[in-house]
């Protein structure tokens, strides 16, 4: 799974509403945009270490020279040495993070199920707004088919056209294509 930022005032609003009508949660009305806050903060904070993630990654692999295509072994074993998870963990760390907090919000009325049925339906709710990133590079693959594989323009134009495309599919604004 790969969480992105234009996803996650949905998946928030969501999960509080599927919560509340399936009677695993009590919310007011008067404190549900609150308790959508709290779910938003808890993935703004995964995305924000994320990008540190990234960062470190990018760093290390400078300044020790680690060529690029090592990018997936080295960011997958920075990731283990910081206890920060990927892929299919990401789905069970961000589910276990929004029950906990149900426990200490002020915005919570009271909690009517156990831990692992409302870690189920938020982790089906996640794999909902879940993008299929092969897809997404196959258009992308597609747009510079004329292109030589395995050429230094290659993987520039890849990458150009791979932004464009989340872009397209409104999974990050133009503002955040520049980083």
């Amino acid at each position: 799974m790969r969480l992105y930022r234009s996803r996650v005032e949905g998946i928030a609003r969501r999960v509080i509403q599927d919560l509340v009508d399936g009677e695993h949660i009590e919310v007011l009305p008067t404190n549900r945009l609150e308790a959508v806050a709290d779910i938003e903060a808890i993935m703004i904070e995964y995305l924000k270490r994320d990008h540190r993630l990234r960062d470190a990654v990018r760093e290390q692999m400078a300044s020790l020279r680690i060529p690029y295509d090592e990018y997936g072994k080295t960011r997958s074993r920075i990731a283990k040495e910081w206890g920060h998870p990927m892929g299919s963990q990401i789905e069970r760390y961000l589910s276990s993070q929004f029950v906990e907090s149900f426990m200490v919000s002020p915005y919570i009325e009271e909690v009517f199920s156990d831990d692992s049925s409302m870690k189920r339906i938020v982790q089906d709710i996640l794999r909902e707004f879940d993008v299929d990133e092969g897809a997404l590079r196959d258009e992308a693959r597609e747009k510079i088919k004329n292109i030589p594989e395995n050429s230094p323009e290659y993987d520039i134009r890849f990458d150009q056209a791979l932004r464009e495309v989340r872009i397209r599919h409104g999974l990050i604004t133009a503002r955040e294509n520049r980083r």
